[in-house]
């Protein structure tokens, strides 16, 4: 049931990502860049501004939704009687007064063994802050608050909004330096209006999906590169916000139950929607979406 769920708003992302995409380009006009006379320069910029920054806003916009249909996220109700939850929200909301935010996040909880916490939404105010049932039985309190002020900090600092602006970025140059390079090496540029010779259009297709490939494997890097940075100031904010060492404790716990896995969300997919992932050895470590807990660790008590 869990996976026609995923898969069901795989698709139903997708499409809507389409069609939306697909009328804004019929707004704008945007004519096919490549035709006969060559290549368009200033209507590939556009389709893939559109394509590249489009896909990630709508993808931003549904995060709340995705998280509560992929994690199985329940709000809490702010009125709960339930102990538990009820210190849970207390706690949230101490830590966004703490941080000036003008509207309280959400506050969720999903069923996972693993210890584990996110911040999601589009603004500050539809934001998200969902921690795990084994986080909230694994941590005692002064824990709770360092991972708690961790995930305000990302939603104070707007990193949703930063890493998607970046993501977008990165895929609209992924997408107009693959076509441009591409038009060029499959001699469709040689190609008379009049001729039938130079290149094929299947090469360049070929060429375009190979160096999207490619360029999106050097962008993951950068993306990867930022999403570290960011991991550091989350913990430097959280440390401002519930202390450095209720910041340092909570770090260490996690590091204590790294071995404790979910294999529903152990996969690269759901890395950002984490507060750690385990550490990469060599040079896998420069696609990491988090640094190493025991570096976030000493930069905290240094």
């Amino acid at each position: 049931m869990a996976m026609a769920k995923r898969i069901f708003l795989f698709l139903a992302v997708n499409f809507l990502v389409i069609v939306t995409i697909s009328l804004v380009l019929n707004l704008l006009n945007v004519k096919p860049f490549l035709n006969a006379y060559g290549l368009d320069y200033n209507s590939l910029m556009i389709f893939c501004l559109v394509w590249g920054m489009g896909g990630a806003f709508i993808s931003l916009s549904l995060s709340r939704i995705m998280a509560k249909w992929m994690m199985g996220v329940q709000i809490i109700d702010p009125t709960t009687r339930d102990p538990a939850l009820k210190s849970l929200v207390n706690t949230v909301y101490e830590m966004a007064r703490a941080a000036h935010l003008k509207h309280m996040p959400d506050v969720g909880i999903f069923s996972s063994a693993e210890p584990n916490a996110f911040a999601t939404g589009p603004t500050k105010k539809r934001s998200l802050v969902a921690v795990s049932t084994g986080l909230l039985q694994r941590m005692n309190q002064k824990e709770l608050e360092g991972v708690i002020a961790h995930e305000i900090s990302h939603i104070e600092n707007g990193d949703m909004v930063t890493m998607t602006l970046i993501q977008g970025v990165v895929n609209a140059f992924v997408m107009f330096l693959a076509r441009v390079l591409a038009f060029a090496l499959s001699g469709l540029g040689n190609k008379k209006q009049d001729s039938s010779s130079g290149g094929s259009y299947a090469g360049y297709a070929i060429l375009v999906f190979v160096f999207e490939i490619l360029f999106m494997i050097l962008g993951s890097i950068v993306v990867a590169w930022f999403s570290r940075y960011r991991e550091f100031r989350a913990d430097k904010g959280g440390a401002m916000l519930a202390g450095r060492d209720n910041m340092i404790a909570a770090l260490e716990s996690l590091q204590s139950m790294q071995r404790v896995r979910d294999p529903r969300v152990d996969k690269p997919s759901f890395e950002a929607m984490k507060i750690s992932t385990p550490k990469k050895n060599g040079w896998m470590m420069i696609f990491a979406s988090h640094p190493p807990l025991e570096e976030r660790i000493s930069r905290l008590r240094s």
